[in-house]
């Protein structure tokens, strides 16, 4: 993975130095909070309801055993004794005092972590598959593209100040598996008909209050036309976009106003012209970014031994199901694990399981940890030989939930118990669903399912990609919680249908359990998903076992 040089060492302690200064003329009065809000937002400090919140980047959702312990460290001695993990690949401390802030951005800076961009109308932390570099199906790894990304981006001149904050994801897979269609901008890595690399470039992504899926503006892009093309796309919309109206200031709004054919012509002209211009990244850094995510030394010796004791033991056979996914390296496994226990916050690890998790890398998993935009941790490398002891010290930590894709393995975002935007809960919501289908033993039986819960319209828990999507709002001061479904966050991604009229806190979770009902009514056989099955039969049946009070009325 890549280390910080001395530059971005340098660079980062004088953000550092330079925030320390504003924070104490924050304290003493000396800059009121209006003026203190735009120094802080540009170091991923925001004010929520009841305390400050830290946001750290985590770029393209890569850690090291050393930063995690780190990241424990902060939680104990600055914080409550948490963090809690984002669907933008971050980390978020909820209660920190804003005289301790600058000394947590020093102890970030001891092990090349920072809060740079995690905030504001600039280009935000880029994200990418949680499986990067080790995915069986990855054409190729996408992380050095993302570090490219954040080294061009991070404080770019033109592009700080931009009509409304920027979010770009990568996928080096065919199955996409960074949401890159719901992003500003997509990055998929596909071939050319030489069997070249390059880009499938999407814009005009976006969840939030106007939810739309991008559009491919170049269907295959040259490696070596990246920034320059990148480049061609932010001039146009901070020249374009909106900035008289922060609700339509987004460039997927660009998108849908000015036509996608005409803004992907204006995207092409200016792509010209900075080309033309564009003296580009020197061949030597790019070497130097390649070879910092060259693949681990793997030890390829198969293990009859662990075939053995998946066969004899039913924990760590149901953990292999759900938790471990296929390697490009076949004597190993990527074993996600789980921060959705039931009953638990989703996304959030205690210090002394990320120090669990720090050394399970470092003793098994080529010291490397990925944060994924579901709000779990991955081992990405993990013979499979040791996938049990793995699994051994995952329970004795309470890590070993086996619910990676099912009903239980719910992105929530704070909702009301953290975010000042919020207008309903979303923590409480995902722990009784998942505890109810815990007790009826269902959840394995359903097979893969994505619920996505958002506390308001800005959509932070990605609902309208969810399977079975929750909106909660405020209704004449009552929590309200609309129901989507069949959205799809996948290369096939699809903004979910609304349901109907919304739920009440207390009806939300006997209505999924009446979806979930119908679904096991009308699947055709046990290996149709959720998402085949709507796709099959449409809303209609589904909203009949959501509303039957309407087919009775109807029927009288």
């Amino acid at each position: 993975m890549y280390s910080y040089n001395e530059f971005d060492e340098s660079y980062v302690r004088g953000r550092v130095a330079t925030f320390r200064e504003q924070v104490s003329r924050r304290i003493d009065g000396s800059l009121t909070e209006d003026e203190f809000k735009p120094l802080r937002l540009m170091n991923g400090l925001y004010l929520q309801l009841h305390a400050y919140m830290l946001r750290v980047a985590v770029p393209y959702g890569t850690l090291n055993s050393t930063q995690m312990r780190q990241l424990a460290h902060i939680a104990e001695r600055w914080d409550k004794g948490y963090g809690h993990f984002t669907t933008r690949q971050n980390i978020q401390f909820n209660w920190p005092k804003l005289r301790d802030v600058p000394d947590m951005l020093d102890a970030l800076a001891d092990v090349g972590m920072h809060a740079i961009q995690t905030s504001g109308n600039c280009i935000r932390n880029v994200t990418a598959d949680h499986f990067a570099g080790a995915a069986d199906d990855e054409i190729e790894d996408p992380r050095p593209t993302a570090e490219l990304l954040r080294q061009w981006s991070t404080d770019h001149p033109e592009f700080t100040y931009l009509p409304r904050k920027f979010k770009i994801a990568i996928t080096g897979s065919p199955n996409d598996r960074a949401v890159t269609r719901a992003h500003d901008i997509g990055l998929r890595m596909v071939r050319n008909e030489a069997g070249e690399p390059g880009y499938e470039v999407i814009v005009g992504g976006g969840l939030g209050r106007t939810p739309m899926v991008g559009h491919v503006v170049r269907e295959f892009l040259p490696k070596a036309d990246l920034l320059p093309y990148l480049e061609a796309i932010l001039s146009v919309y901070n020249l374009n976009g909106r900035r008289d109206n922060k609700y339509k200031a987004r460039i997927k709004i660009l998108m849908h106003e000015t036509g996608a054919e005409a803004l992907t012509a204006q995207i092409e002209e200016a792509f010209e012209t900075i080309r033309a211009e564009f003296t580009g990244p020197d061949a030597d850094l790019l070497k130097e970014i390649e070879a910092a995510f060259a693949p681990p030394d793997f030890d390829n010796a198969r293990s009859v031994a662990f075939e053995e004791a998946v066969a004899a033991d039913p924990l760590l056979r149901s953990f292999v199901e759900t938790n471990v996914a296929g390697h490009k390296n076949p004597a190993y496994g990527i074993v996600t694990v789980s921060l959705k226990p039931i009953g638990g916050t989703p996304g959030d690890a205690t210090a002394q399981q990320m120090r669990v998790l720090a050394d399970l890398a470092e003793r098994y998993g080529h010291d490397e940890l990925r944060v994924s935009h579901e709000q779990n941790i991955i081992l990405p490398h993990v013979r499979r030989a040791d996938i049990a002891a793995v699994h051994a010290e995952l329970r004795k930590a309470g890590l070993a939930t086996a619910n990676i894709g099912l009903i239980s393995d719910i992105i929530a975002c704070p909702g009301m118990d953290y975010c000042a935007l919020a207008t309903a809960r979303s923590i409480p919501v995902a722990q009784e669903i998942a505890q109810r289908f815990d007790e009826l033993k269902l959840e394995h039986e359903v097979g893969p399912l994505k619920i996505k819960i958002s506390g308001c319209i800005n959509a932070c828990g990605h609902h309208h990609v969810g399977h079975i999507g929750i909106l909660g709002l405020d209704r004449a001061g009552v929590e309200n919680y609309q129901i989507t479904l069949g959205g799809d966050g996948t290369e096939t991604a699809t903004i979910g249908e609304r349901a109907g009229p919304g739920f009440s806190a207390d009806e939300i979770v006997p209505a999924v359990e009446r979806l979930v009902g119908a679904y096991l009514d009308l699947r055709e056989g046990p290996d149709e998903t959720f998402l085949e099955a709507y796709r099959r039969v449409g809303l209609a049946p589904f909203r009949e076992a959501l509303y039957p009070q309407e087919t009775q009325s109807h029927a009288a």
